[in-house]
């Protein structure tokens, strides 16, 4: 076993701590770290599952030319030749960046310094654009710097948290498990949902409004007046602090004049909107914990101004229990947005509108050029490809094929843009596909900088694999193009602790307290204290020993001209897409609890895909009724822009008149998925962040002749399907498949998916009157693939058929159960997976409970289920209460 390497987990912002380890298999295991003050040990399905992601079949390992495998400096010289020869003949806003929050911060420092510093564009963005940039906005107007004031610590200390648009259960199940804690702990905290759906978050809402969709800013705008109205308001501290109040109020009695129309334009019950104000006006600490729900919003930044409005009108920010806090999507969103990522920004907080922050950053650049104005948002960027004002593009560690609105366009504009290159460590994604040149990055084990977390938490990733193939880091690929382009003198870097350093140094360069991200400190930090840095918060301080701040702004003292933080006033807006008789539903995205973004990492983790194998939409049952839908079957899902085949999941959760679709499924993981090419491309006007929750569908049933499902250990050819989704299992892969075209001889197309081994390792049976057909392929006495075809879903157990496959030869008995896709009596089925750690199934909880088991501790007891990340309690807790109703008869 190698020596443990302390790190920080990929996934999303709350950026836990990780210790990592390899046996002498090669077998990577990771657990949570005691020590690191995010997560205190605690780990989400996703981080537990990490060491199952880190291995090399779906790998990018050479640059790739024009498909064919090159050199290094191949690759670089033709990087660099062609983004100088089109910036000479077309200008520096001819090429851009299309970045990550999935890079690190030196990686980000890097790419904007080329960009903006010495090719002279602003035309460098991230995909932190589409989850963040509304909050930066907000933070931005309200404090005059984009500041989280708040940490984690204060949810431990709140007496009331108001969750607004966040499955905290399943997007951030950390923080969840934290608030699950404070509440045990604190019998008195209060939690309030703000959501359309109820979703697993439910579990722990004291009260949840179930809002009518894109009405988030009234209903604050509603509790700004209640407060005012109910003698909150911190007098001296608006008096003295803050600036712009009367407006604010103004513009809030011309939106929620009263509780009644704030309840009926919100379609909430009165008395839960009145509960709701009165537990925020008599509580003095609340923490309101915001993310996509409000953020993806084409008024996202209002809306978050209208919950930071709250907290300004009864000073509760800058002290333990409260503030407004905008948790993160993504784990370096936030150094993303220190080193200035977004289009909008420089460095170190200073912003390109400014001509003193230019001045100041060339300066200490030294650079030959300056970027002179805002560059391109990421939506607006992707537009300029397609308009060919665009005409080079370099995509780091990122797929906007699929997670950009309107993403067949995207996917046009790459594939004819000039010239497209793409660092990224995936071999296959929907946008390697398009570009012409692939550059391999290193990933997650590999890789060697820090992050920064949502509550200003810096971290080190450390590198515990060793890097594969001829794949680098993102930031020595930028430095070695900026050198061939000419600009070495300013990029030579040896290794990211060089980069930090500047970084570091240039917080703290002409700051004088101006900007509250500082880490100059830092900046002196040789090799050995980089490798060793412990998490800290920025700001960072010397007073003779380094530390953290965990609080913003708890004197008062904001990053304005005038000290003051801002009242913003709110004039509620209602979303661009509008629904109407061809289109009557609105369209939610979102993230599943055990899958992250375009599911180029979790897709290749069998445990991770046990949970939601296929990409469904989930609709109130009167909806689907009226549509004529059926749990389990297959839909079409159609937009203005665009269709896609889904299995229908019913939910008297689901909000009527709404669908929720996941956001994951990309073209190399199902034919008809890619939820982005349904979604309207219309953005909030100030943070450019697309509406991502509110565009227009329809649904109908898709008309299929024939469905099934295919266990391979390899990968199939999908072409000729009208329906297939696929997820990786143990050893094999899982294909779910239908077609509206009919089989004249299912034997032949089965031996097409499956191969044609001699007959005497081919088993088959055919039922003409239900129209049913199985076989199975055998290599020697080892199950190699089966399939199985009906005229709708086949409720044969895709758990029980995988675990066949690790048989090296079955048995009489199995073989006699395999066609009949149903384990003997003797055999017990475990269901569908509820708990991805340790593989326990819907039917194993079930009967656990069924035998006594009454509570979630007296399930995690049984079968450990809960035990480990704790992701899926609000699911057992769900199963406990329908049996509990079922039972007495509900």
């Amino acid at each position: 076993m190698s020596a443990s390497v302390r790190t920080t987990c990929p996934y999303c912002g709350v950026g836990c701590g990780l210790i990592a380890q390899i046996d002498d298999a090669g077998v990577v295991s990771v657990k949570g770290d005691p020590d690191h003050p995010a997560n205190r040990g605690r780990l989400c399905s996703k981080g537990s599952a990490l060491g199952e992601t880190v291995y090399l079949e779906d790998r990018l390992l050479y640059p790739e030319a024009h498909g064919e495998q090159v050199s290094w400096e191949q690759a670089i010289a033709e990087v660099a030749g062609e983004f100088s020869k089109t910036i000479e003949k077309h200008g520096p806003d001819s090429v851009a960046f299309y970045v990550s929050g999935q890079l690190l911060t030196e990686d980000y420092y890097v790419a904007n310094k080329l960009m903006k510093g010495c090719i002279g564009s602003g035309n460098i963005d991230t995909n932190s654009r589409l989850c963040m940039s509304s909050p930066v906005a907000a933070y931005k107007r309200a404090f005059g710097e984009d500041c989280v004031p708040v940490c984690y610590d204060d949810l431990d200390a709140a007496e009331l948290i108001v969750i607004a648009g966040s499955n905290t259960a399943w997007c951030h199940p950390v923080v969840y498990q934290r608030i699950v804690k404070a509440k045990k702990d604190n019998p008195d905290l209060k939690v309030v949902l703000i959501d359309p759906r109820r979703t697993q978050t439910a579990g722990i809402a004291d009260l949840h409004l179930a809002i009518e969709p894109g009405t988030d800013a009234i209903l604050w705008n509603g509790l700004l007046l209640a407060l005012e109205d109910g003698g909150a308001r911190a007098k001296e501290f608006t008096k003295d602090c803050t600036s712009g109040l009367d407006k604010a109020l103004s513009a809030a009695r011309e939106s929620a004049p009263n509780l009644e129309s704030v309840a009926d334009t919100c379609g909430l019950p009165e008395p839960d909107v009145a509960e709701f104000y009165d537990l925020f006006t008599r509580r003095d600490k609340v923490v309101s914990v915001y993310s996509q729900g409000v953020n993806q919003s084409s008024s996202g930044t209002d809306k978050c101004n209208a919950i930071i409005n709250c907290h300004l009108l009864t000073g509760r920010i800058g002290h333990p229990g409260m503030g407004p806090f905008s948790i993160t999507g993504q784990p370096n969103a936030m150094g993303g947005r220190e080193v200035g990522g977004l289009a909008n920004q420089l460095a170190a907080h200073m912003e390109l509108g400014s001509a003193k922050h230019r001045d100041r950053v060339q300066r200490f650049w030294n650079s030959p050029v300056i970027a002179q104005q805002d560059g391109l948002k990421a939506v607006d960027l992707f537009d300029a490809v397609h308009d060919d004002r665009i005409k080079a593009l370099w995509i780091m560690a990122t797929n906007p094929a699929v997670s950009l609105p309107d993403a067949g366009r995207v996917s046009a504009a790459i594939e004819k843009c000039d010239f497209t290159v793409i660092s990224d460590c995936v071999a296959d994604t929907d946008s390697t596909r398009l570009c012409d040149l692939r550059l391999p990055a290193l990933t997650w084990g590999e890789r060697d900088g820090t992050v920064t977390n949502s509550e200003r938490c810096m971290s080190r990733q450390r590198p515990f694999l060793a890097k594969p193939g001829l794949a680098r880091p993102d930031w020595w690929i930028v430095t070695q193009v900026a050198r061939q382009m000419g600009f070495a003198d300013l990029f030579s870097y040896e290794e990211p602790a060089d980069i930090f350093r500047e970084h570091a140094a240039l917080s703290g360069f002409e700051n004088d307290g101006a900007r509250q991200f500082d880490i100059a400190p830092l900046a002196d930090i040789d090799n050995d204290g980089y490798d060793d840095l412990e998490p800290v918060q920025w700001p960072v301080r010397s007073n003779g020993k380094i530390g953290g701040t965990a609080r913003l702004f708890g004197d008062g003292q904001f990053s304005t001209p005038d000290g003051r933080a801002r009242f913003i006033p709110i004039t509620p807006r209602p979303a661009k897409s509008k629904t109407s008789a061809e289109y009557p539903f609105v369209l939610n995205t979102g993230r599943v609890r055990d899958h992250w973004h375009t599911m180029t990492r979790t897709g290749v983790s069998p445990r991770l895909s046990s949970h939601r194998s296929e990409p469904y939409v989930e609709l109130h049952p009167d909806d689907a009724a009226a549509e004529k839908l059926e749990n389990g079957a297959l839909a079409q899902v159609t937009s203005p822009l665009g269709t896609t085949i889904l299995r229908v999941e019913l939910s008297e959760q689901q909000r009527r008149g709404s669908l929720f679709v996941p956001m994951h499924w990309s073209g190399a993981y199902s034919g008809q998925a890619r939820i982005g090419a349904l979604v309207a491309a219309h953005c909030d006007p100030v943070s450019g962040q697309p509406e991502s929750k509110s565009s227009v569908a329809n649904v109908a049933p898709f008309q299929s002749q024939w469905q099934g499902f295919i266990l391979s250990r390899r990968q199939l050819k999908t072409d000729a399907l009208s329906y297939w989704t696929r997820i990786r299992d143990r050893g094999l892969w899982r294909y779910e498949i239908a077609g509206d075209f009919p089989v004249a001889d299912w034997s032949d197309k089965a031996r097409g998916f499956l191969g044609t081994p001699d007959e005497d390792n081919w088993i088959d049976y055919y039922d003409e009157g239900a129209r049913q057909y199985r076989a199975a392929r055998f290599l020697g006495g080892r199950l190699d693939g089966c399939i199985f075809i009906a005229q709708d879903n086949q409720p044969a157990s895709r758990q029980w058929l995988a675990g066949l496959f690790e048989e090296e030869e079955l048995h009489i008995k199995q073989r006699a159960a395999l066609l009949s896709g149903q384990p003997p009596a003797d055999v017990e089925d475990q269901g569908a997976i509820i708990c991805s750690c340790f593989n326990v199934g819907e039917k194993a909880i079930l009967k656990a409970i069924g035998d006594g088991c009454a509570t979630p501790a007296a399930v995690g007891n049984s079968l450990k289920a809960r035990t480990n990340c704790g992701s899926c309690l609000p699911e057992i807790k769900e199963l406990l209460i329908a049996t509990r109703e079922s039972r007495d008869g509900v």
